[in-house]
Protein backbone atom coordinates (compact mmCIF):
# COMPACT_ATOMS: atom_id res chain seq x y z
CA UNK A 1 0.00 0.00 0.00
CA UNK A 2 1.09 3.43 -1.25
CA UNK A 3 -0.60 5.26 0.87
CA UNK A 4 -0.53 5.89 4.40
CA UNK A 5 -3.23 3.98 6.52
CA UNK A 6 -4.09 6.49 9.02
CA UNK A 7 -4.42 9.07 6.45
CA UNK A 8 -6.76 6.48 4.21
CA UNK A 9 -9.14 6.07 7.30
CA UNK A 10 -9.57 9.71 7.94
CA UNK A 11 -10.53 10.39 4.56
CA UNK A 12 -12.47 7.46 4.61
CA UNK A 13 -14.01 8.51 7.83
CA UNK A 14 -14.85 12.07 6.63
CA UNK A 15 -16.08 10.73 3.70
CA UNK A 16 -18.46 8.55 5.85
CA UNK A 17 -19.70 11.49 7.21
CA UNK A 18 -20.12 13.51 4.43
CA UNK A 19 -23.09 11.35 3.17
CA UNK A 20 -24.82 12.62 6.73
CA UNK A 21 -24.77 16.19 6.54
CA UNK A 22 -25.86 18.55 3.73
CA UNK A 23 -26.74 16.47 0.60
CA UNK A 24 -23.18 16.00 -0.85
CA UNK A 25 -22.70 16.96 -4.52
CA UNK A 26 -20.31 15.22 -6.64
CA UNK A 27 -19.56 16.94 -10.18
CA UNK A 28 -17.46 13.32 -11.63
CA UNK A 29 -14.44 14.32 -13.12
CA UNK A 30 -11.35 12.11 -15.78
CA UNK A 31 -8.17 13.29 -14.79
CA UNK A 32 -6.09 15.06 -12.33
CA UNK A 33 -7.11 18.71 -13.94
CA UNK A 34 -10.94 17.69 -13.38
CA UNK A 35 -10.26 16.49 -10.57
CA UNK A 36 -8.29 20.20 -9.82
CA UNK A 37 -11.13 22.03 -10.49
CA UNK A 38 -13.39 20.06 -8.26
CA UNK A 39 -11.25 20.37 -5.48
CA UNK A 40 -10.35 24.10 -5.98
CA UNK A 41 -14.60 24.83 -6.23
CA UNK A 42 -14.82 23.65 -2.81
CA UNK A 43 -16.40 20.26 -3.19
CA UNK A 44 -15.29 18.11 0.33
CA UNK A 45 -14.59 15.00 -2.08
CA UNK A 46 -14.01 13.62 -5.84
CA UNK A 47 -15.29 11.20 -7.57
CA UNK A 48 -14.44 9.61 -10.85
CA UNK A 49 -16.61 8.32 -14.01
CA UNK A 50 -15.94 4.96 -15.44
CA UNK A 51 -17.79 6.16 -18.52
CA UNK A 52 -15.40 9.28 -19.09
CA UNK A 53 -12.40 7.49 -18.01
CA UNK A 54 -12.43 4.78 -20.16
CA UNK A 55 -13.89 7.24 -23.14
CA UNK A 56 -10.73 8.74 -22.65
CA UNK A 57 -8.64 5.89 -22.97
CA UNK A 58 -10.48 4.47 -25.92
CA UNK A 59 -12.27 2.31 -24.49
CA UNK A 60 -16.31 1.59 -24.53
CA UNK A 61 -17.84 1.46 -20.69
CA UNK A 62 -18.96 -1.48 -19.07
CA UNK A 63 -15.76 -2.34 -17.82
CA UNK A 64 -14.64 -2.27 -21.59
CA UNK A 65 -11.29 -1.45 -20.36
CA UNK A 66 -8.44 -3.18 -19.04
CA UNK A 67 -8.56 -2.49 -15.38
CA UNK A 68 -5.55 -1.77 -15.02
CA UNK A 69 -5.59 1.37 -17.31
CA UNK A 70 -9.07 2.43 -15.36
CA UNK A 71 -7.07 2.59 -11.96
CA UNK A 72 -4.05 3.94 -12.62
CA UNK A 73 -6.19 7.14 -14.06
CA UNK A 74 -8.45 7.03 -10.93
CA UNK A 75 -5.04 7.10 -9.14
CA UNK A 76 -3.84 10.48 -10.61
CA UNK A 77 -7.14 11.48 -9.90
CA UNK A 78 -6.46 10.88 -6.04
CA UNK A 79 -3.14 12.15 -6.21
CA UNK A 80 -3.89 15.25 -7.43
CA UNK A 81 -6.26 16.49 -4.92
CA UNK A 82 -6.36 16.25 -0.78
CA UNK A 83 -9.69 15.60 0.10
CA UNK A 84 -11.36 12.33 -0.60
CA UNK A 85 -12.41 10.33 -3.31
CA UNK A 86 -14.23 7.82 -4.61
CA UNK A 87 -13.67 5.75 -7.69
CA UNK A 88 -16.27 4.14 -9.95
CA UNK A 89 -15.20 0.45 -9.93
CA UNK A 90 -17.95 -0.72 -11.99
CA UNK A 91 -18.52 -4.43 -11.24
CA UNK A 92 -15.42 -4.97 -9.39
CA UNK A 93 -13.85 -6.11 -12.59
CA UNK A 94 -14.29 -9.57 -11.70
CA UNK A 95 -11.64 -9.60 -8.47
CA UNK A 96 -12.15 -10.99 -5.19
CA UNK A 97 -12.99 -8.65 -2.52
CA UNK A 98 -9.59 -8.49 -0.67
CA UNK A 99 -7.76 -7.83 -4.17
CA UNK A 100 -10.30 -4.85 -4.80
CA UNK A 101 -9.98 -3.21 -1.66
CA UNK A 102 -6.17 -3.78 -1.89
CA UNK A 103 -6.48 -2.05 -5.74
CA UNK A 104 -8.34 1.27 -4.52
CA UNK A 105 -6.00 1.58 -1.69
CA UNK A 106 -2.98 0.98 -3.13
CA UNK A 107 -4.50 4.66 -5.40
CA UNK A 108 -5.62 6.50 -2.41
CA UNK A 109 -9.04 5.90 -2.61
CA UNK A 110 -11.32 5.54 0.12
CA UNK A 111 -14.76 5.18 -1.61
CA UNK A 112 -16.19 2.86 -4.73
CA UNK A 113 -19.12 2.45 -6.67
CA UNK A 114 -19.81 -0.93 -7.28
CA UNK A 115 -22.85 -1.60 -10.03
CA UNK A 116 -25.11 -4.78 -9.93
CA UNK A 117 -25.12 -5.44 -13.96
CA UNK A 118 -23.35 -8.51 -14.85
CA UNK A 119 -21.37 -7.20 -17.61
CA UNK A 120 -20.51 -10.93 -19.03
CA UNK A 121 -23.46 -12.87 -19.34
CA UNK A 122 -25.70 -9.39 -19.69
CA UNK A 123 -28.63 -8.43 -16.70
CA UNK A 124 -28.32 -8.09 -13.47
CA UNK A 125 -26.28 -10.42 -10.50
CA UNK A 126 -28.38 -12.29 -8.94
CA UNK A 127 -29.35 -9.84 -5.73
CA UNK A 128 -28.19 -12.57 -2.92
CA UNK A 129 -24.78 -13.09 -4.87
CA UNK A 130 -23.99 -9.70 -5.10
CA UNK A 131 -25.21 -8.78 -1.29
CA UNK A 132 -22.65 -11.62 -0.70
CA UNK A 133 -19.69 -9.94 -2.54
CA UNK A 134 -20.57 -6.69 -0.79
CA UNK A 135 -20.47 -8.25 2.30
CA UNK A 136 -16.76 -9.35 1.46
CA UNK A 137 -15.82 -6.13 0.33
CA UNK A 138 -17.32 -4.33 3.56
CA UNK A 139 -14.87 -7.06 5.78
CA UNK A 140 -11.90 -6.76 3.45
CA UNK A 141 -12.06 -3.48 4.11
CA UNK A 142 -12.67 -3.70 7.38
CA UNK A 143 -9.44 -6.05 7.68
CA UNK A 144 -7.36 -3.51 6.24
CA UNK A 145 -8.18 -1.40 8.70
CA UNK A 146 -9.49 1.57 6.06
CA UNK A 147 -13.69 1.90 6.00
CA UNK A 148 -13.87 2.34 2.05
CA UNK A 149 -17.35 3.75 1.43
CA UNK A 150 -19.04 1.58 -0.19
CA UNK A 151 -22.07 3.09 -2.87
CA UNK A 152 -23.86 -0.02 -4.51
CA UNK A 153 -25.78 1.00 -7.50
CA UNK A 154 -28.43 -0.45 -8.15
CA UNK A 155 -28.96 -1.11 -12.14
CA UNK A 156 -32.93 -1.99 -12.13
CA UNK A 157 -33.81 1.18 -13.95
CA UNK A 158 -30.82 0.33 -17.08
CA UNK A 159 -32.71 -1.17 -20.06
CA UNK A 160 -30.11 -3.53 -19.33
CA UNK A 161 -31.79 -5.00 -16.31
CA UNK A 162 -34.26 -6.48 -18.07
CA UNK A 163 -37.04 -5.40 -15.59
CA UNK A 164 -40.35 -3.95 -16.43
CA UNK A 165 -41.00 -0.73 -15.23
CA UNK A 166 -44.14 -1.47 -13.00
CA UNK A 167 -41.57 -4.25 -11.29
CA UNK A 168 -38.44 -1.57 -11.19
CA UNK A 169 -39.28 0.28 -7.67
CA UNK A 170 -40.03 -2.85 -5.58
CA UNK A 171 -37.15 -4.87 -7.28
CA UNK A 172 -34.79 -1.97 -6.58
CA UNK A 173 -36.16 -1.47 -2.61
CA UNK A 174 -35.40 -5.15 -2.23
CA UNK A 175 -32.09 -4.85 -3.71
CA UNK A 176 -30.64 -1.73 -2.03
CA UNK A 177 -32.41 -3.32 1.89
CA UNK A 178 -30.07 -6.10 0.79
CA UNK A 179 -27.16 -4.44 -0.28
CA UNK A 180 -27.62 -2.27 3.15
CA UNK A 181 -27.22 -5.13 5.14
CA UNK A 182 -24.38 -6.09 3.59
CA UNK A 183 -22.23 -3.39 4.14
CA UNK A 184 -22.69 -0.64 1.44
CA UNK A 185 -22.93 2.67 3.21
CA UNK A 186 -24.96 4.01 0.37
CA UNK A 187 -27.48 2.96 -2.31
CA UNK A 188 -27.43 4.32 -5.67
CA UNK A 189 -30.52 3.39 -7.91
CA UNK A 190 -28.96 5.41 -10.98
CA UNK A 191 -31.52 6.11 -14.12
CA UNK A 192 -34.43 7.42 -11.99
CA UNK A 193 -36.16 9.87 -13.52
CA UNK A 194 -39.23 10.46 -11.64
CA UNK A 195 -40.04 12.30 -8.45
CA UNK A 196 -42.62 10.06 -7.32
CA UNK A 197 -40.37 6.94 -7.40
CA UNK A 198 -37.18 8.86 -5.88
CA UNK A 199 -39.46 9.84 -2.70
CA UNK A 200 -40.02 6.26 -2.68
CA UNK A 201 -36.76 4.84 -2.55
CA UNK A 202 -35.49 7.23 -0.14
CA UNK A 203 -38.31 6.57 1.95
CA UNK A 204 -38.33 3.08 1.72
CA UNK A 205 -34.63 2.06 1.54
CA UNK A 206 -32.67 2.71 5.09
CA UNK A 207 -29.71 5.19 5.29
CA UNK A 208 -28.36 7.27 2.44
CA UNK A 209 -29.67 6.89 -1.43
CA UNK A 210 -27.78 8.29 -4.21
CA UNK A 211 -29.96 10.52 -7.16
CA UNK A 212 -29.09 11.91 -10.34
CA UNK A 213 -30.35 15.34 -11.26
CA UNK A 214 -32.25 14.94 -14.50
CA UNK A 215 -35.19 16.68 -16.69
CA UNK A 216 -37.86 16.39 -13.40
CA UNK A 217 -34.91 16.12 -11.02
CA UNK A 218 -32.98 19.60 -9.91
CA UNK A 219 -30.98 19.60 -6.83
CA UNK A 220 -33.41 21.54 -4.99
CA UNK A 221 -35.88 19.06 -5.83
CA UNK A 222 -33.43 16.33 -4.60
CA UNK A 223 -32.58 17.82 -1.76
CA UNK A 224 -36.35 18.26 -0.62
CA UNK A 225 -36.91 14.41 -1.10
CA UNK A 226 -33.82 13.64 1.45
CA UNK A 227 -31.90 12.52 -1.33
CA UNK A 228 -27.96 12.34 0.44
CA UNK A 229 -25.82 12.43 -2.43
CA UNK A 230 -25.63 13.58 -6.14
CA UNK A 231 -23.40 11.73 -8.41
CA UNK A 232 -22.93 13.48 -12.47
CA UNK A 233 -21.40 10.28 -13.99
CA UNK A 234 -19.98 11.36 -17.26
CA UNK A 235 -21.96 14.23 -18.39
CA UNK A 236 -19.62 16.75 -18.14
CA UNK A 237 -17.11 14.54 -19.64
CA UNK A 238 -19.51 14.64 -22.72
CA UNK A 239 -20.38 18.28 -22.12
CA UNK A 240 -16.29 19.01 -22.76
CA UNK A 241 -16.10 17.09 -26.18
CA UNK A 242 -19.22 18.51 -26.93
CA UNK A 243 -17.45 22.13 -26.95
CA UNK A 244 -14.33 20.86 -28.35
CA UNK A 245 -16.42 19.46 -31.40
CA UNK A 246 -18.20 22.68 -32.18
CA UNK A 247 -14.88 24.47 -31.73
CA UNK A 248 -12.58 22.22 -33.85
CA UNK A 249 -15.66 22.59 -36.62
CA UNK A 250 -15.57 26.02 -36.21
CA UNK A 251 -12.21 26.30 -37.38
CA UNK A 252 -13.42 24.31 -41.00
CA UNK A 253 -15.14 27.38 -41.78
Amino acid sequence: MTADVADLKTHAERLRELHGEEMLVLPNVWDAAGATIVAEAGFPAVATSSAAIAAMLGHPDGEGAPWQEMFAAAGRVARAVSVPVTVDAEAGYGMRPRELVDRLLDIGAVGCNLEDTDHRAGGLVEAGAHAQWLAGVRSAADDAGVPIVINARVDTFLPVSGIPEPDRVAETVRRGRLYRDAGADCVYPIGVRHKHDIATLVAEIPGPVNGNTGEYLDLATLRELGVARVSYGPRFFREAMAGLRTTVQELQV
